[in-house]
């Protein structure tokens, strides 16, 4: 008789042995859910609630709200926003626009096809004007760069 107490214990505890591994699927089921209802949600909240604000004759805090774009052409031709300058009168028009304020915003562009050295002669005279904050400026690409090709030769193909 004490023999299969024994054994019954055995058998019962083999059966009835807790488990010891977590089941993550329900986990993985709400997480996906709660991603979907944050991806559907989240541009919702960026809308704003139309409001008709008050007109006041107070200044702006911030009269840098855009910055000036110095571009430089294919051809080496510089312009200021919209309008062609020299070299030399670069920087006096750009004090008269910023009103001597050395920490306004400047952003140099550059085709590609211009030489590198033209776009950083363009940059250091506008920093050598006095102006602290030059950002140069590239195009961003749609997506991931593909992988490194070689490059062909490009003196025989047309500049278009």
């Amino acid at each position: 008789m004490a023999g299969s107490l024994i054994g019954g214990r055995a058998g019962r505890r083999a059966r009835y042995r807790p488990l010891a591994e977590i089941n993550v699927t329900p986990l993985v089921d709400v997480m996906l859910v709660l991603l979907i209802i944050f991806m559907v949600t989240a541009p919702l909240m960026t809308s704003g609630v139309p409001v008709d604000l008050p007109k006041t004759n107070a200044q702006p805090i911030n009269n840098d709200s855009e910055p000036l774009t110095v571009s430089m052409n294919a051809e080496g031709k510089i312009f200021l926003q919209d309008q062609e300058v020299t070299v030399d009168d670069l920087v006096p028009k750009l004090q008269a626009i910023a009103k001597n304020n050395p920490e306004r915003r400047i952003f140099v562009r550059g085709d590609k096809d211009i030489a590198y050295g033209k776009i950083m002669q363009v940059m250091g005279t506008i920093t050598q004007g006095g102006f602290t904050k030059v950002a140069l400026l590239a195009e961003q690409t749609a997506g991931p760069r593909p992988a490194a090709k070689p490059a062909a030769p490009t003196a025989g193909r047309p500049k278009g």
